[in-house]
């Protein structure tokens, strides 16, 4: 027994009952907000969730997407029956690559001597997995960015890259990665890793760029080759790892109004906007495949296909940018095009005009996988789509292929090149990346078996409360209008079926409110008739007029307004959002009559039985499904091993100034697009721009080149 022992239990006693032991906050000076606290919760449910990062790149070995290769005789017909013709085995794979044939030439007409400046914005790439809207760049004429793309790319090559005669170039493009104030590298001028990713870091990086350590370490970079398979791991670990702190400026959807499209206008009057009507030349025959005039009025151009017969966007009369009227995209190394899917599910059409090539990746535009990617981006950014549940289609968030394979969404990749056309079709998911200096040119259409998909990006769309790009209502009747149009059964019935699915909704509803007590005032207010034969601008201008209060859907055939307010308007789903008042005081306004609604289902109905009984594909089936759902998606793709043995191994070269002034294929005893030679090139026809000066100015300079490396 010690007297201690009891004093000692009785200080511990004292001591608990006085005061409890705080916990610490390891590594925080002060205690975490909230939105620290979410973005580490989000971090570490992420980390269970990938845990094993290949570091040997053998996850890129993807399966390549097809690759068709259509003869002169397909090549001078409409390109929307051609890509009709590859659908059933394209769509399969989200994306497919069409090579033009031997001979294919046109003229790159934007005037590159402009001084003329578009605004770039700026990625950083070892943040593009967070869903960051992208920052405004530094503003650049066509000439300038080349320029400063070039110097980036070759700023690159010479750090990590084997070069011929062991000397760099980097003096020469030294100009080109001055920093942007905010101390990060406006090009790909990655901070040392083991330092962190301050801005401090980079803008040491950036001046002393032969301290770096290399993106694809422990390589030895003595015996790397400038080319796409290394430059694709050197993204992906950017983008995945966050070892470096790298910054691109990508002048993407670039005006062609303003800055010119890169192909030649019609004479024909074949583009929405900016080309003429040569009365002389309208009722001539098509031109021939490869001739000055071919260039202007083929559909392939890419100022024609939205307007090309059988084309739904024809209709279309307003001229909406990246829509029915081209974007053009400069590109530089890594720039990149973040995973989407087009506007209103359409499809589209990107050429490569000049410059080094692009990465490609998609995604099949099935219900299942696209619902399959947006579960991924979900379980990996679920407290940022909380709060941005349309983060998707900011286009600002890039996750690795690799990601999604492992949530069971199937991922295809091709190579674009100069020359080459890639085509995405409706809902299919894609992004990709720039491998140098480039530019491209990309628009949208529609063929008749859209519907069924614009049908689904509408309902898609007001979940979100997003505007669409035009009214899917009132395309659908402007197609119902133009029955001699419809050609297929298939196609028809879709038609049919969608009229039905809307008639039926809209008096459903109507019947619905009018029993609630909403006054129906169509006989007592004077609406001006939809207009079906087009959608021009003044029709566009109404329909902005009479977006739904809470869906922002084109009230088309009737609205609810209430007298507590002279501008909101409810489409017949959202009436109960717009206000408390009573039904009494809400009154519904109708511009399609049910009579006349009628009449135009009976009319498609019939149209499409005719077609039925004259048409000899009439295979069943649900419409509402599309085809991609069903059917087996064959190993290898069409031309994929062929044109991957084309691609390997091939050195990206940057000694091109400017785009180049030169046929981009050679004519070939195949049909096939083969590559010419640097004779060859220098011999070729100057486009817009080969002025004699800027021709001086390019061999000085690439002697220069030539005689340091």
């Amino acid at each position: 027994f010690s007297p201690f022992a009891i004093s000692r239990g009785a200080m511990s006693f004292e001591r608990g009952k006085r005061r409890q032991r705080k916990p610490a906050h390891a590594f925080f000076a002060s205690p975490q907000s909230t939105e620290e606290e979410r973005h580490l919760q989000q971090a570490i449910k992420n980390s269970r969730r990938d845990r094993h990062l290949p570091k040997d790149g053998s996850w890129l070995l993807l399966p390549s997407g097809p690759v068709f290769c259509p003869t002169i005789e397909e090549f001078e017909g409409n390109p929307l029956h051609y890509i009709d013709k590859i659908r059933p085995i394209a769509e399969k794979y989200g994306i497919a690559k069409i090579v033009p044939p031997a001979g294919w030439n046109p003229p790159f007409c934007v005037d590159m001597k402009s001084k003329k400046e578009f605004q770039t914005k700026e990625q950083h790439l070892h943040r593009l997995q967070e869903g960051v809207s992208f920052g405004d760049g530094k503003d650049y004429s066509p000439s300038e960015y080349t320029k400063m793309a070039r110097e980036k790319a070759i700023e690159w090559r010479d750090m990590y890259y084997r070069t011929d005669n062991a000397i760099s170039s980097r003096e020469n493009s030294s100009d080109g990665s001055k920093e942007n104030g905010d101390g990060d590298s406006t090009g790909p001028a990655p901070s040392n890793p083991s330092n962190g990713d301050s801005a401090n870091t980079a803008a040491a990086a950036a001046s002393t760029p032969s301290s770096s350590a290399g993106p694809s370490q422990p390589v030895d970079s003595e015996s790397k080759e400038f080319n796409t398979e290394n430059l694709e791991k050197d993204y992906w670990n950017i983008v995945e790892t966050q070892s470096q702190s790298v910054v691109v400026e990508y002048g993407n959807d670039v005006n062609a109004n303003d800055f010119g499209s890169g192909f030649p206008m019609s004479e024909r009057g074949r583009c929405l906007e900016g080309g003429t009507i040569d009365v002389d030349k309208v009722d001539l025959p098509e031109p021939k495949f490869g001739t000055e005039d071919y260039y202007k009025e083929t559909w392939w151009n890419l100022n024609n296909i939205p307007c090309a017969p059988d084309s739904i966007l024809r209709h279309v009369r307003v001229g909406i940018n990246g829509i029915n009227v081209p974007w053009m995209y400069y590109g530089s190394l890594f720039s990149t095009f973040c995973w989407h899917n087009e506007d209103n599910y359409l499809y589209s059409i990107n050429y490569h005009h000049w410059g080094a090539p692009k990465q490609w990746y998609g995604v099949p535009g099935s219900k299942k996988d696209a619902e399959g990617l947006e579960k991924v981006f979900k379980d990996y950014l679920s407290m940022k789509m909380r709060d941005v549940p349309d983060l998707l289609h900011h286009i600002t968030t890039m996750f690795s292929p690799r990601l999604l394979k492992q949530g069971g969404v199937p991922v295809y990749k091709l190579v674009q090149n100069p020359g080459e056309f890639v085509v995405t079709f409706p809902r299919a998911f894609h992004g990709g990346f720039s491998y140098g200096p480039n530019c491209g040119e990309a628009v949208n259409f529609a063929t008749h078996d859209w519907i069924r998909h614009g049908a689904d990006a509408n309902e898609r769309y007001r979940s979100f409360a997003r505007p669409a790009v035009f009214s899917h209502d009132r395309l659908t009747f402007t197609m119902a209008n133009h029955l001699q149009e419809q050609k297929a059964y298939n196609t028809c019935r879709l038609l049919v079926a969608e009229l039905k699915r809307v008639i039926d909704e809209e008096m459903r509803l109507r019947n619905k409110l009018l029993e609630a007590g909403v006054r129906d005032l169509s006989g007592e207010i004077n609406l001006p008739p939809n207009r079906l034969d087009q959608l021009d601008e003044e029709s566009a201008d109404y329909d902005d007029k009479r977006l739904c209060h809470a869906c922002k859907h084109v009230c088309f055939f009737s609205c609810v307004a209430c007298e507590c307010s002279q501008s909101k308007v409810s489409c017949l789903r959202h009436s109960h959002y717009m206000c408390r008042c009573p039904p009494e005081k809400k009154y519904m306004m109708i511009w399609a009559e049910k009579a006349e609604m009628g009449k135009t289902l009976k009319d498609v109905q019939a149209f499409n039985e005719k077609l039925q009984a004259t048409s000899p594909d009439t295979a069943s089936g649900d419409v509402t499904s599309p085809t991609s759902e069903s059917g087996i998606v064959p190993d290898v793709a069409p031309g994929a091993e062929e044109d991957a043995t084309k691609q390997k191994g091939k050195i990206i070269d940057l000694s091109c100034v400017f785009p180049p002034r030169y046929p981009l294929t050679a004519v070939g005893s195949k049909g096939n697009a083969e590559e010419m030679s640097g004779t060859d090139v220098a011999m070729a026809r100057p486009n817009k721009m080969g002025l004699e000066e800027d021709e001086k100015e390019a061999k000085r300079q690439k002697q220069n080149e030539e005689g340091v490396l």
